[in-house]
């Protein structure tokens, strides 16, 4: 008996070595962006800190500072220039989410909306887009530095929306 249970013990460790790898259809880290050629630009490159497999902080990993220069006053200035609005007295938010890269650059956006009761819902396709754009405009983020090293990162701009129009950007 004691030899049946031994060799069964062995069968098992034995398949279990040899069991396929799975490729699995979620992210490495939650939250990371996959590439989407529909979406993404190609020339856009992920440092990060392997190259065999990169990895991008989320916007709250390192030093806790706003990495745009001149702060988030030189964004809603610019938003201010920009003059967007929707014709629509829609009220909600609109995020937009994106990876700055360790030069700087930034790429792989992704868009959220949700109205004023954070249901997801469209608010007005015309506003988010032309959110998107101007998020995507925005040239002064910087590069984030962790132990000396730069890094990529995750960073996102809400877009508090009150009667058609930006009241608030957050964080």
């Amino acid at each position: 008996m004691k030899s049946l249970y031994l060799f069964a013990l062995f069968t098992f460790i034995q398949m279990s070595c040899q069991a396929e790898k799975t490729v699995s259809k979620y992210p490495d880290i939650v939250g990371d962006i996959v590439f989407d050629e529909k979406l993404d630009e190609p020339g856009f490159k992920k440092c990060g800190a392997r190259k065999d497999k990169p990895f991008s902080f989320q916007y709250y990993h390192g030093p806790k500072t706003f990495g745009y220069k001149g702060e988030k006053i030189a964004i809603i200035e610019k938003l201010k220039k920009e003059n967007i609005f929707s014709e629509k007295k829609v009220n909600g938010y609109i995020t937009v989410r994106f990876l700055v890269n360790c030069e700087g650059k930034t790429g792989l956006f992704r868009l959220r909306h949700m109205d004023s009761d954070l249901k997801n819902i469209s608010l007005d396709e015309d506003l988010e887009n032309k959110l998107l754009k101007f998020t995507q405009s925005l040239n002064g983020w910087m590069p984030k530095e962790i132990e000396g090293l730069k890094v990529d990162y995750y960073q996102y701009l809400t877009y508090k929306i009150e009667n058609g129009k930006v009241s608030e950007v957050l964080p």
